[in-house]
């Protein structure tokens, strides 16, 4: 059984809570260490194929969401080990249509962001429609409505490059799902506006004819030491590895080099990020990790130059070919900041979702409110009775798991469930699980835990009742333990938690970690049910 935290007093820990904001002082993962240096992952959370520029002294990061709405995060950072949540480029995704039904895995994949002409660009693919650009001149504000610059099914992994010569360039991979090929990338010219192609494209790096080459895939597009610079993963998101290509002719013929790998390392699969030249001219390069249930978490490496060859982590041995590092000095940056952490928990305080909180496809207004009753998040409870499980439902409300193991508790208010509503915790992937309330048809409450194994093959699910509740007012808790075993328990004074013995162990989704978060649901074809939720306390 997992034997952390137990008993805890609700009461004295939302002191430390304050509006859509994470005290570092009770965050689960810090990678900064306090004493100028740093541990990795620098982001313990599935911010998945990273991408990340510096401006000024402000750094923005940018990660792929695929099919959660809002989409297209993006985190700003002043040393690039402490990150905060300022926005998401898409609120809803484009189409409409499609996406207001849940569609695992599609969406938006690997970004690509630079700033340009006075403007922060975003380049992004949707593997079943194409490349889309969009801008803004504040990345923390309004970004103008994504153009499909480039249609086409299986184009992925766009990097855009404004040469020095004046002509624009935009690289890419190929998604073999979709086009029935990959492991080449092909580079076209493009319009100076970034609203268009100019020609068919050309094959400019084939990883057909490289001996060991599959799945090459995520470039990002450089220029240097009077190079042309392709940095791409190779190796698929489990075991693969960073390349490094460069040419004196941006059509090639490019060299190529492995500059990191797992070597020796826990660190598996290291590949697929950025590099980032700091203020006073270091190189860092940011790469995921792709960690189970726990999604792609993002690393920190510093980066040499050695021939003008970039050489990433630690290269014990000379080789040219570094591997990760697991703590660092920090990145100077000619200054010292705060330790700031991605917001987790939130009190409902405000009048608008946290920045932490993302729907499972896009969302529809009367889903939820914030203003009905002020400090809680009313979720108004959505039907399900055409639906075999939750594995299909896009009214679920989640966060990224954000670190090894942490603990989450929600205070819940069912007063108002309807016959035949439902509303919990739920810890979510292709396996879930959740601890919540049911109302039944003699309007009695009921506690509930309720496991799906396989949901996306029509599981059979084990609810299993454990105790008719006098008071409908009542305090949910997960307990997740390093590696993804997760218990559940609840309390109903706020002071004693009664810990249920199931021991269940959180899988990913597709192309995403788990998450968790909370529903509210009906098995009636309408019901005017609805949970208020008082808080969601992440530790």
């Amino acid at each position: 059984m997992i034997n952390s935290l137990r008993n805890i007093f609700i009461g004295t820990a939302i002191l430390v809570l304050s509006a859509c904001t994470t005290d570092p002082g009770v965050a689960p993962w810090i990678a900064d260490q306090g004493n100028g240096t740093y541990k990795n992952p620098v982001l313990f959370a599935d911010y998945s194929d990273p991408d990340v520029i510096r401006v000024g002294d402000d750094y923005y990061m940018i990660s792929s969401s695929f099919n959660s709405a809002p989409g297209l995060p993006v985190l700003h950072s002043k040393d690039l080990v402490n990150w905060r949540l300022i926005n998401h480029i898409v609120k809803q995704q484009t189409p409409l249509d499609v996406y207001a039904k849940l569609q695992h895995g599609n969406g938006v994949w690997a970004p690509c962001i630079r700033y340009h002409n006075n403007k922060y660009w975003v380049f992004f693919p949707d593997p079943d429609y194409g490349i889309y650009m969009t801008q803004a001149t504040d990345p923390a504000a309004d970004w103008s409505r994504p153009i499909l610059m480039l249609a086409g099914k299986g184009l992925i992994d766009p990097t855009p490059l404004w040469d020095a010569d004046g002509n624009a360039y935009l690289l890419h991979a190929w998604a073999k799902s979709r086009a029935g090929f990959n492991n080449v990338l092909t580079l076209h010219k493009m319009s100076a506006d970034g609203t268009k192609t100019l020609d068919e494209g050309s094959v400019i790096i084939d990883g057909n004819k490289l001996p060991g080459y599959r799945t090459l895939e995520g470039p990002k597009f450089y220029q240097a030491n009077g190079y042309y610079y392709v940095f791409a993963p190779a190796g698929g998101v489990e075991q693969g590895w960073q390349s490094v290509f460069r040419s004196k002719n941006i059509y090639g013929p490019y060299e190529d080099r492995i500059v990191l790998d797992q070597g020796d390392t826990e660190i598996n699969g290291p590949h697929q990020g950025a590099w980032v030249i700091t203020q006073t001219g270091e190189s860092w390069f940011f790469h995921f990790q792709s960690l189970g249930p726990y999604g792609r978490i993002v690393h920190l490496q510093p980066m040499q130059w050695h021939d003008d060859w970039p050489v990433i982590g630690q290269d014990s041995n000379a080789d040219g070919k570094g591997e990760p590092v697991l703590s660092f000095r920090k990145p100077d940056v000619g200054a010292k900041y705060p330790i700031t952490v991605p917001q987790t928990s939130d009190d409902f305080a405000e009048k608008s979702l946290g920045l932490q909180w993302q729907w499972n496809a896009n969302w529809e207004p009367d889903w939820y409110s914030l203003t009905e009753r002020n400090g809680y998040l009313r979720l108004y409870t959505q039907p399900v009775s055409v639906l075999k499980n939750l594995w299909s439902v896009p009214f679920l409300l989640f966060q990224k798991l954000p670190a090894p193991s942490f603990d989450v508790i929600a205070g819940f208010d069912a007063s108002n469930l309807k016959a035949s509503d439902y509303a919990g915790l739920l810890l979510y992937g292709y396996d879930y699980a959740w601890i919540g309330i049911r109302k039944q048809s003699n309007d009695r409450l009921q506690l509930v835990l309720e496991i799906c194994i396989d949901a996306r093959n029509d599981c059979e699910k084990k609810v299993t009742p454990i105790k008719e509740l006098t008071d409908a007012h009542v305090n949910l808790r997960m307990t997740m333990q390093t590696g993804g075993a997760a218990q559940f328990s609840y309390s109903q004074d706020g002071n004693t938690f009664i810990e249920l013995p199931e021991v269940f162990t959180a899988k990913p989704g597709r192309w995403v970690g788990a998450k968790v978060g909370v529903f509210a649901a009906t098995n009636t074809e309408q019901s005017s049910g609805f949970i208020d939720i008082d808080r969601f306390l992440v530790r």
